[in-house]
């Protein structure tokens, strides 16, 4: 019996090293999946055919499907990887950088994500189910990178302590979305000044010898 149960050990130990590359490769898959349909819709837009993402990406179609059943399924994936590339920037520039250098370098990273959200939001607000969630996920994701931020360059006495974190986003959004702001680099020259702003009542600046 011992023998025996030493033998399904074996075997169990020989199923998960067959099963972890394999879950691997699917990693790989889909990471190449994901960049290949953000560079896509970003000059094609997300109608674009499926086909030109699953060539650019180097697999099949197959393997697309496999993946995303529905073309809202490859978008909603899209639009989650650029959320938590943007939450994770800004842990990166927080533990790199002083804190408002960390903060504005971040403003103009999240800048960047809004507008190339630009692109997918007629499918966004399609109703389609598969984007259902998405809002929430921002909220969790990205929300909280920003708070940290600000508490950050806060307590340093770099910024004003009362500043909202809701509705400095949103006045970054309408910037990026503005067409007013749609020439090259106006958008970011405008997020620099709002940025700028903040230090405005800072406590450095009030304590500041004249």
């Amino acid at each position: 019996m011992g023998r025996k149960a030493s033998g399904q050990g074996d075997d169990a130990g020989r199923e998960t090293a067959k099963s972890r590359p394999v879950r691997i490769d699917a990693q790989r898959s889909l990471d190449a999946l994901l960049q290949a349909a953000k560079a896509v819709f970003a000059t094609s837009g997300v109608d674009a055919p499926v086909r030109e993402i699953a060539e650019k990406s180097g697999l099949g179609l197959g393997t697309l499907y496999r993946h995303f059943p529905q073309r809202s399924d490859l978008i909603a994936a899209v639009f989650k990887s650029e959320i938590d590339a943007c939450a994770d920037a800004a842990r990166v520039m927080s533990e790199e950088r002083e804190p408002f250098e960390a903060l504005a370098d971040w403003m103009q990273r999240y800048a960047a994500f809004v507008a190339a959200k630009r692109g997918l939001a007629k499918a966004l607000h399609s109703g389609d189910p598969a984007f259902d969630n998405l809002p929430g996920y921002f909220d969790q994701r990205l929300r909280p990178a920003l708070r940290t931020l600000l508490e950050n360059a806060a307590d340093a006495g770099e910024i004003r302590t009362d500043v909202d974190g809701d509705e400095l986003l949103g006045a970054v959004a309408s910037l990026c979305m503005s067409s007013h702001n749609a020439g090259p680099g106006r958008a970011k020259r405008m997020v620099s000044l709002l940025v700028d702003g903040l230090r405005h009542g800072a406590r450095r600046s009030l304590n500041a010898p004249p």
